[in-house]
């Protein structure tokens, strides 16, 4: 139960995510980490990166890792590497980030929003289908589904991968939020045909700047992203064989991913306490995330439903409560994604994208911000 008196006390200084706390918590292990990369001067692509590949394969228990600029990058150069492009059609959840959509078209394709589910906001396996055959419809073959994990859950990929497999489609688990997390017993970076991932800072697993991965068990992919990270490279930095990009994991970035993975385990331990402690604070006034189960959540994000999010935001702000909206509209009714086909209506991602209300959520969250933030918010939904 929480304390009345907590509403008219001032409220604590409270971080929707708190990298300072991780920092004081690494201490002098991010400096050592930095100065070694500094000794040795090789800033791009320097033994760290190579020693955090394998550190993250396992992790992961994939058999190659490789590193790249960052989590669109990934998204992209899987695509790309497959040889998906121009008459191609992918499908993509319509209730996610941004990138998802941006790597298909970047790479020729066309992307085809399906909807997601009302339990756990991610793709919706029903939809998967009809989605096809809207592409089909539009004369276009369909090529692949890019399942984004939401939140830090992964999407339901015992029920996907029979429908990509029955339909011969590359199957992308876009793990930039659910990197740490399992599913059934097994990692993320173990289900699809590759998983991509982020290294965003506010990401569980992040860096102090942009950064990204895709983990495989296919050798000759592996080897394609390895080249086409690196303008297409062949047998040295002048030889050619294709055209790539430059998307390179520098040295700093690894060293300091490195030291954070030290400590990842406790962190997804403290995040999983964080969030427990919410729905025991919250179940009984709002729609509290459910996680799947066989599911262990990494919580990204600590997404609720709230009826009149935008007044409760508000509120909430007001009181110095930072919050967020992951996401305020659906990919199609992006202005850039208006044209390309939506079949269904997709009234779940339409309906989420009015509720959702994201709360602070953090390793570092402890019981006097959270119960201030509990009470602000039930104060705010009267």
């Amino acid at each position: 139960m929480l304390e009345r008196s907590l509403l008219t006390r001032p409220a604590p200084a409270i971080r929707f995510v708190d990298l300072q706390a991780q920092r004081a918590r690494l201490g002098s292990r991010i400096d050592a980490a930095i100065a070694g990369v500094l000794a040795h001067g090789n800033y791009v692509l320097g033994p760290e990166v190579a020693e955090l590949e394998a550190r993250l394969a396992d992790w992961s228990g994939a058999r190659h890792v490789v590193t790249c600029a960052n989590g669109t990058d990934a998204l992209k150069l899987a695509l790309r590497a497959r040889g998906i492009g121009n008459g191609d059609a992918v499908v993509v959840p319509a209730f996610t980030f941004v990138a998802a959509a941006e790597a298909v078209v970047i790479a020729g394709a066309t992307p085809i929003f399906a909807d997601v589910r009302e339990s756990d906001f991610t793709l919706d396996p029903a939809a998967i289908e009809p989605a096809i055959e809207a592409a089909r419809r539009a004369g276009l073959r369909p090529a692949a589904i890019i399942a984004v994990d939401l939140f830090g859950q992964p999407a339901d990929y015992p029920a996907i991968l029979p429908i990509a497999e029955r339909h011969g489609l590359f199957l992308v688990a876009d793990g930039a939020q659910s990197f740490g997390a399992t599913l059934d017993g097994r990692p993320v970076g173990s289900w699809g045909d590759v998983t991509t991932t982020s290294f965003f800072p506010s990401k569980p697993l992040g860096c102090y700047g942009d950064g990204g991965a895709l983990l495989t068990d296919d050798t000759a992919q592996a080897e394609l992203y390895r080249s086409l990270r690196m303008h297409g490279q062949g047998e040295d930095r002048y030889d050619h064989q294709r055209i790539g990009v430059n998307s390179r994991l520098d040295s700093l970035q690894a060293a300091i991913l490195l030291a954070k993975l030290e400590i990842f385990e406790d962190e997804i331990a403290a995040r999983d306490q964080v969030a427990q402690r919410y729905a025991a604070l919250l179940g009984d006034r709002v729609r509290v995330p459910h996680v799947r189960a066989g599911v262990r959540s990494v919580w990204a994000q600590y997404t609720i439903r709230v009826t009149d999010r935008d007044r409760v935001a508000r509120e909430l702000r007001d009181h110095g409560v930072p919050t967020a909206i992951h996401y305020p509209r659906p990919l199609p009714a992006q202005p850039a994604y208006a044209d390309y086909p939506a079949p269904g209506g997709l009234p779940v991602s339409v309906r989420l994208a009015r509720e959702v209300l994201s709360l602070p959520m953090h390793a570092y969250l402890d019981r006097v911000h959270q119960d201030e933030i509990a009470a602000r918010l039930i104060e705010a939904l009267g």
